[in-house]
């Protein structure tokens, strides 16, 4: 069973790094089967609307396996397309040293031994191999997109006793076609922030970002969507633009100033099998100022001489408030009870004290 995508276009690949194979591969006309077994590495091309072509990698042992290929042949990752030389699909052997994924023949070749292949370019030798006796070329280890995007290689069929070209060197482009290898990551994370309490709902705390390695012109594999792990029901997150915002009213600072959030970034556009990333958001609530400042007590009571000089000081009182910083800063007046003025009440900015005194 393949994924379902609701199409079968050619050029449509399926990847996995498991799969089951049972029956037959190809059309039922003379094709050869491959035994059901199961295969490290698999790519599956569709050459035309119903017709599939197979390509396994390392550790591989392959029996037989249908003839009918098609002109594009996917390694994981990879797409190869020739030009000017006539290429023949290899059988996708397997190898000790890598996976067989094309062959080069010219038709001069009448397979007698006498036509030996060389092939020059980016990676040839170091990534890229050619057996100069049958054209297979070889790959020798993992191509990865975000690495090189692009090879060109140059090939060539030498008569063997002369080393001259029986034809004229061909060059072709070996294009990595992205596979979803790379999580999302948050590359500022973690992050905080702060949001005034009683805040309404949907108000924006902050945006966080993921970045995604993978090709974002090709598929899915750099969709990102968010999602949040934890901080609900405070808290939520736009699933396209990472935008978190509150979800609760009403939230009180002075019941609980801090949240921790976790939120995942998950590719493929958030569907089973996609790459997550995370990261921590500390969302402070500030303060704003709803709390009145309270006495302790509803009455003091204090005895002082008559002697006692101007500017004495005869109590210090203090108010309460469970707001902090500006909000929290005091003011007092004496309001009732002092018709002559005798006293006056000032503010300690240390300590938000009332401090009552002697004017007359």
């Amino acid at each position: 069973e393949m994924p379902e995508t609701g199409t079968d276009k050619p050029g449509q690949h399926y990847y996995t790094p498991k799969f089951l194979i049972s029956g037959v591969i190809g059309d039922t006309s003379g094709s050869e089967t491959v035994h059901r077994k199961k295969w490290n590495f698999l790519a599956l091309t569709v050459s035309r609307p119903g017709s599939l072509s197979l390509l396994l990698c390392p550790g591989t042992s392959l029996s037989r396996l249908s003839k009918n290929s098609a002109s594009r042949v996917l390694l994981p990752d990879t797409r190869i397309i020739f030009t000017h030389l006539r290429t023949v699909d290899s059988r996708l052997r397997s190898s000790p040293l890598a996976c067989v994924f094309h062959q080069l023949h010219s038709d001069v070749d009448k397979g007698d031994g006498s036509i030996k292949y060389i092939l020059s370019g980016e990676g040839a030798s170091s990534i890229f191999i050619i057996d100069e006796n049958t054209g297979d070329i070889h790959a020798t280890k993992r191509l990865d997109r975000e690495e090189q995007a692009y090879y060109t290689l140059r090939a060539q069929a030498l008569d063997r006793l002369t080393n001259k070209p029986v034809e004229p060197e061909s060059e072709f482009v070996i294009k990595i076609q992205d596979i979803n290898d790379n999580e999302p990551k948050f590359l500022d994370g973690p992050y905080t922030a702060g949001v005034p309490e009683m805040s309404p709902v949907g108000t924006s705390v902050v945006q966080v970002t993921a970045t995604d390695a993978d090709d974002p012109t090709y598929g899915n594999s750099a969709r990102v969507v968010y999602s949040i792990l934890q901080g609900q029901p405070y808290f939520s997150v736009e699933p396209k633009t990472g935008v978190i915002k509150t979800a609760l009213p009403n939230m009180d600072r002075e019941a609980k100033d801090q949240y921790l959030l976790v939120i995942q970034a998950k590719d493929m556009v958030g569907q089973n099998g996609g790459l997550s990333g995370t990261t921590s958001v500390t969302v402070t609530l500030t303060d704003v100022n709803d709390n009145p400042p309270r006495f302790p007590r509803r009455s003091y009571q204090y005895n002082v001489p008559e002697s006692l000089p101007v500017a004495s000081v005869v109590a210090r009182i203090k108010a309460a408030d469970a707001d902090i910083g500006p909000n929290a800063e005091m003011e007092y007046r004496i309001v009732d009870g002092d018709g002559l003025g005798i006293f006056k009440i000032s503010v300690d900015k240390d300590t938000q004290e009332g401090i009552i005194t002697i004017q007359k």
